[in-house]
């Protein structure tokens, strides 16, 4: 079975965020996928299956199958757009997460996102805790969203993961205004065994719109401050989030299992 390693959200290899995909004839055994994803210990790895009208996907972490991912959501588009697909300009993915709509634009791939919603929650002790400096506000949906007043204290923060793992969702994305970017962000997931995720596109399904509304603006230009470091396009569109970033190949290989 043939696999592709794609860095997405970045034009340069050993950067952005690093998705292995595999394009299959038919589905896998879930127990195979989940080994197939232990054994490459990225963020995510993604399977994908053609059907009638674009492609089934799914995305599985070392910890579990997950309902959303933007990276291997992105990395996936552009194996197919390049390999599969390579006359077509648009794909349809049907996931967990309903339909998304992905769209090739020159070098660079535009993908339709459902919003996540903004439910503000009370900034706790745990939080302080967990992230080392407390947080202005707070916000949950499928992940925890912790809002600070500086870009530096994000790029410095070293979470305590003991004590992020008691925290309520799934990720914590831990966000703040930039200088040079309309937010900086970076995001946690030791619940799915990936301390910190390198460029993470569905955290930016809730950051996104939370800048767009405090700045008033309805394009955010978004920077994620990992050690690999990414960019992230992101424009809302009533209850969607259209994220828009590149993606390069770094190895093609085969898979004997």
């Amino acid at each position: 079975m043939r696999q592709y390693i794609v860095d997405a959200f970045t034009d340069k290899l050993f950067h952005g965020n690093q998705a292995a995909v595999c394009v299959l004839d038919k589905w896998l055994p879930e127990e195979l996928m989940m080994n197939i994803t232990r054994e490459n210990n990225f963020s995510e790895t993604a399977f994908a299956v053609k059907s009638n009208d674009g492609y089934d996907l799914r995305w599985f972490t070392p910890g579990g199958e997950i309902n959303l991912c933007g990276h291997a959501t992105l990395a996936t588009a552009f194996v197919l757009f390049n390999y599969y697909e390579k006359n077509a300009d648009n794909i349809t993915f049907h996931t967990m997460s309903g339909d998304l709509f992905i769209h090739r634009q020159q070098d660079e791939i535009v993908m339709d996102f459902p919003a996540y919603r903004l439910n503000e929650t009370p900034v706790t002790e745990q939080m302080t805790k967990a992230t080392g400096h407390t947080p202005v506000r707070a916000f949950i949906d499928r992940d925890l969203m912790l809002v600070y007043e500086d870009e530096q204290i994000i790029r410095e923060m070293s979470p305590d993961f003991d004590e992020m793992i008691q925290l309520d969702g799934g990720g914590v994305g831990v966000t703040a205004p930039g200088k040079e970017y309309d937010c900086v962000s970076r995001f946690f997931t030791p619940k799915d065994k990936i301390n910190e995720d390198p460029v993470t596109g569905s955290a930016h399904c809730m950051i996104a719109p939370y800048w767009a509304e405090q700045l008033g603006k309805k394009e955010i230009h978004a920077y994620q401050a990992s050690e690999r470091g990414g960019k992230l396009e992101c424009r809302i569109q009533a209850d969607r989030v259209v994220i828009i970033g590149k993606a390069v190949l770094y190895s093609v290989s085969e898979l004997f299992v």
